[in-house]
């Protein structure tokens, strides 16, 4: 019944999108007599292995567009069928059937797909049957990841994993720029403590920005504590497991594919224009008690500049600018009237890029190899210098059966990038770029660079190089002595090599002489070149066995093996200023201050792991996990710990009383898993990042009051005390979910529930007395827990040639600080840090209730909510509002007990991070669009934020963008902005609710439509597969934010978020390419 319910809301579906059957072209009116008299009605009925009829199977003639689909009873009447015609018979979620017809009824039989039952998933030192797997583990495959044209895997998984958090970091869009990696939320806020996730190429740690898309197979997520307890305390907060591809069996596959890349800045301020930005500027200088910056002269000018009656190229004003006979400079700022854009000067639009990537493999049943390359050649948007990334990569593979009992595997991978851009391209250009006043002009009357404008420092100013290369030789034997027995002694080895250069150069600016002078604006005024380099040298070695048997239904595999890692790096340093050539920006041309220095640091891990599976007939499933650790970020006796875990499952759809609603429900699994694990850092790139159990004795003359012969004298300082009894952080996990799969694994879906306690993290140390004359040693005293949940479900069918599917994944967690030190009583934990209790990320705030509309309105509201803070109170001015009754706004002492007017207005934390994916397929033809977001968060944007707030604490630090003309004014009492100032920005820019932003959105990560030309075009030429696509990245967003921000740009998580508007843009990229395959 259930499945004649389901059937009839199929068909019913269909008859909307398909008028019966399909029939074949008719080339025009005239009949050949001989071809219908050969032709029939092919008739039939499609069952499944049950018996059971399939409605909406695709029946079609091979070779040609004659089909037709089942109908509500199984059966299909398809007609003009050529006798000998090969029947092709499909639906998802079973095999395809292809049938000779010779004019009598078809009986067909469907079977089910067996490559859901027999999907495998990479898991810690081996796989495993996905219908098998206990813990909480995701798997992307090679579609996901190649299907979007970026420049590392990183960007490719944004969004594609339920609880798997991308983020950008604090130097947003920058070519070099790795993205902050996060599984399941914030895992410490211990010091020292890294909760990145253990991410693993082919096995070993590994960078995924080294990696070459295209080079990817798989990638596993372990995110529970049992599924990563295998790797030990480098796992502590989850794995990314990446597999790279191999060759196979078969002839020799060639494969190419390449694109052409245009990026423009996603969101960029728009600059108010001269006349807005000068009267804005006067206004808010004249609130504060001042008077005109921009003279009635100069405003006159700026209006006429604008309309163009300035036409002259031979006169200043043509440029936007006059001499000054007092300096002999050309004016600027207050007293030019140009009308630049200076974000539309600094920010090019479509710069070009490409990527291209070449692949052969094949091999035989005993021996297959494989080979890759690619290069990535990639432009930035700055306009003025050099801002360029170029990356290469080279990978090979090979396997070999050395024997029936013994195999070989080798892989070697190289990669190179070169990055290179102007070293005046810090956080202080992007906050720079705001505090550009558009009555500057870009050049001068004589043709200069306009003085003070960056663009020297940019073009002429120095250049940062640096340069990497990456060199790694894994070499793995397996042998089998016994059915059933597996032996793996596999060892990697990792060669890293950096160089960083860079040098700095005096800039000069032109007088209305045209004669150059030095300028210091803190940039310098002595060329300088530092050069560091550093070499890394990583070495791994896993030994492990494993054995399964089965006796019965009862199916066991039991693992055992070892594990160690080193790493050891050394560099060195040299600088140096007053080149004797500014050419030449090489250490051996500087003749002044020449420094030098060089450090070496190792650190190694080591582990003994087990783990042992079981399932009963497939119904009842078991895991368990041990791991033995040692780490050398700690004390001899502190330095090695056991660590289990277990999981369990239950396949309920493998029940007898489950089946009769298997039909429709073909998968369902119950499962749950507790784990701990220790907790070191896994950031292998990090200099200083360990647990402070080494401390820094400084020695130094800049603090020292001794002088003697006239000098100061080095002197050191007492470092602090070491705790001998600091240990692990204890990461505990609790897991519950249940996977699901139906109408013939069509709909798939699985829903994760977690709370994961991170207990005995580092600490503040206790408060001692001055006396001890040094800082106390930090200890093992805060605990915190993060719990959340996962969502995910995919729905695939097809209709005739029509295929189409829907991804959907939806997550969301919070931490919470369950214990935290703190000096006295409970009340005395200030609200501005962590205590006890404390949801990360919150904002505490005062309630506001709009701007006064007069004089009189604000003294009124002032007898009963008047702030502690701030005077001269009026119109325009922000209305705070007393919470406590006492009269006075403020903050009290700031802590829990009195916090006076403050309370929890938001959190910055992401909540309920959004990816969906829709694709569609059609005879050749093929389109997907990709969403990605963020539907919860709030944000506030601090005093002293000026891409945000605009007018500031002076002129010099303040802002106008168009979005800051809404402004109070007594023509415009509705305004958002309050009335500017120059000075006093405590007055109204207070963490408030009026101003409390909400950072959702939802973007439009990719959409991409492509075309896969017929194979009987492709064959004469000897190619197997050509598509072509146009593809777009980041075309679209959807959020209630200001346009002067990206709310992607924010980064992951409130402590490490950007949103101050500082820094590089993140791009919109339209991309042409062609996928071949020979």
């Amino acid at each position: 019944m259930i499945k004649y319910l389901k059937s009839v809301g199929v068909l019913l579906f269909l008859s909307t999108v398909c008028n019966g059957t399909v029939y074949a072209n008719q080339e025009g009116r005239k009949t050949d007599v001989r071809v219908t008299q050969q032709n029939g009605t092919c008739t039939g009925v499609v069952k499944d292995a049950t018996g059971e009829t399939i409605i909406g199977a695709s029946v079609v003639v091979k070779g040609s567009t004659n089909g037709t689909i089942t109908g509500i009873d199984g059966d299909f009447s398809l007609s003009n069928v050529p006798k000998g015609s090969t029947i092709v018979i499909s639906f998802v979620g079973y095999q395809t059937q292809e049938i000779k017809w010779t004019g009598v009824p078809l009986n067909v039989i469907l079977s089910d797909d067996t490559k859901v039952l027999d999907e495998v998933v990479v898991v810690g030192y081996g796989t495993q049957k996905k219908v098998n797997v206990t813990g909480a583990v995701s798997m992307v495959g090679s579609d996901v990841i190649e299907s979007r044209p970026v420049a590392n895997v990183s960007q490719a998984l944004q969004g594609a994993v339920p609880g798997l958090n991308l983020s950008t970091s604090s130097s947003g869009g920058d070519l070099n720029t790795s993205m902050n990696i996060n599984i399941r939320g914030t895992g410490s806020i211990g010091d020292g403590s890294v909760d990145s996730p253990l991410i693993l190429i082919d096995g070993i740690e590994g960078d995924l920005n080294s990696l070459n898309p295209n080079d990817v197979e798989s990638v596993s997520v372990l995110k529970d504590a049992a599924s990563a307890s295998i790797y030990g305390s480098r796992a502590a907060f989850g794995v990314i497991l990446v597999t790279t591809k191999s060759g196979k069996a078969g002839k020799v596959k060639v494969n190419y594919s390449g694109d052409i890349r245009f990026s423009t800045a996603t969101q960029v301020p728009k600059m108010a224009n001269s006349l807005q930005f000068a009267t804005y500027f006067n206004t808010a200088n004249i609130n504060a008690g001042g008077s005109n910056i921009f003279s009635d002269e100069t405003m006159a000018n700026i209006k006429k500049y604008m309309n163009g009656e300035f036409t002259d190229p031979s006169q200043p004003e043509y440029w936007g600018t006059t001499a000054n006979v007092e300096n002999g400079k050309w004016n600027n700022y207050g007293s030019a009237f140009a009308n630049t854009d200076w974000f539309e000067e600094f920010y090019k639009k479509n710069v070009p890029s490409t990527q291209h990537n070449l692949s052969l493999s094949g091999g035989t049943e005993k021996f297959n190899w494989s080979v890759s390359g690619s290069f990535l050649l990639q432009n930035g948007l700055i306009s003025h210098g050099h801002d360029e990334l170029d990356r290469y990569t080279l990978n090979s593979k090979i396997g070999a059966e050395l024997a029936s009992w013994a195999r070989l595997d080798y892989s070697t991978k190289w990669t190179r990038k070169d990055y290179e851009k102007p070293q005046y391209l810090t956080g202080l250009f992007f906050h720079n770029i705001a505090r550009r006043w558009p009555s500057c002009p870009v050049v001068d009357p004589n043709g200069n660079w306009m003085a003070e404008m960056e663009i020297y420092e940019l073009e002429d100013g120095g250049v940062y190089k640096e340069n990497n290369d990456e060199f790694t030789q894994q070499l793995k034997f397996t042998f089998t002595p016994l059915k059933g027995w597996n032996i793996y002694a596999e060892g990697a080895l990792r060669l890293t090599n950096n160089k960083t250069t860079q040098n700095k150069i005096p800039i000069y600016n032109y007088n209305v002489a045209n004669e150059p002078m030095l300028r210091d604006s803190g940039y310098g005024t002595v060329t300088y070149v530092y050069d560091n380099r550093y070499k890394q040298n990583y070495y791994a070695v896993n030994v492990y066995t494993d054995y399964s048997h089965s006796f019965g239904k009862h199916n066991g595999k039991v693992l055992l093996g070892l594990n160690y890692e080193r790493y050891n790096q050394d560099n060195m340093w040299a600088s140096g200023t007053d080149l004797t050539t500014e050419d030449k920006p090489f250490l051996s041309q500087t003749q002044s201050n020449k420094k030098n220095g060089d450090g070496y640091w190792n650190r190694a891990t080591a582990g003994y792991f087990g783990r042992f599976n079981y399932d009963y007939d497939g119904k009842y499933l078991a895991e368990f996990n041990i791991r033995y650790d040692g780490s050398s970020r700690f004390l001899a006796d502190k330095r090695w710990a056991w660590f289990p875990s277990v999981s369990l499952g239950w396949n309920i759809a493998r029940e007898e009383f489950f089946e009769k609603l298997s039909e429709t429900v073909n998968t369902l699994k119950l499962r749950g898993s507790w784990g701990q694990l220790g907790n070191t850092s896994s950031n292998y790139n990090s200099f200083w990042d360990w647990y402070p159990f080494y401390q820094q004795q400084a020695i130094s003359s800049a603090s020292s009051n001794w002088l003697i012969n006239g000098e100061k004298q080095n002197t050191s300082s007492l470092p602090s005390i070491v705790n001998a009894i600091m240990t692990w952080e204890t990461v505990e996990t609790w897991d519950f979910g249940f996977d699901f799969g139906a109408f013939n694994n069509r709909l798939t879906g699985t829903f994760d529930w977690y709370s994961r306690t991170t207990k005995d993290m580092i600490g503040p140390a206790p408060i001692l007395g001055s006396v001890l004359g040094t800082n106390a040693p930090k200890t093992n005293n805060c605990d915190m827990r993060t719990s959340g949940w996962e969502l995910e479900i995919g729905w695939r069918d097809q209709i005739n040639d029509f295929k189409y599917g829907v991804r959907f994944n939806l997550s969301d967690n919070r931490s919470k600080i369950l214990t935290y030190p703190y000096d006295g009583e409970f009340s005395n934990q200030s609200i501005g840090g962590y205590y006890n209790g404390k949801y990360l990320n919150e904002i505490w705030g005062y309630e506001s209730v709009g701007l006064a509309s007069s004089k009189v309105e604000m003294d009124n509201w002032l007898t009963t909510n008047k702030p502690n803070w701030g005077s001269n109170w009026g119109a325009g001015d922000v209305m705070y509002k007393d919470l406590n009754g006492d009269g006075i706004v403020s903050s009290g002492a700031n802590t829990l007990d009195d916090h006076g007017d403050l309370k929890r207005i938001g959190n910055a934390t992401p909540r309920y991070r959004i990816g969906l994916n829709l694709d569609a397929a059609y005879k050749g033809f093929d389109f997907s669009i990709f969403f990605q977001g963020v539907l919860k968060r709030d944000w506030f944007f601090g005093a002293g934020d000026a891409y945000f707030w605009g007018a500031q604490g002076n002129m010099w630090q303040s802002a106008c963008f168009e979005d800051h003309l809404d402004y109070w004014t007594e023509n415009n009492t509705g305004a958002y902005y309050p009335k500017p100032y120059f000075g006093g920005i405590q007055k109204n820019q207070q963490t408030q609710t009026r101003y409390l932003q909400s950072a959702a959105y939802l973007r439009c990560k990719n959409i991409q439509l492509g075309y896969t030309l017929p194979k009987s075009l492709l064959s004469p030429a000897g190619i197997s597969n050509c598509r072509i696509y146009l593809s777009c990245d980041n075309l679209f967003t959807i959020t209630s934010l200001s346009d002067i921000f990206d709310p992607e740009a924010f980064g992951g998580y409130g402590d490490e978020g950007w949103g101050s508007g500082k820094t590089y843009p993140l791009q919109r990229t339209v991309s042409v390419g062609v996928n071949l395959s020979f």
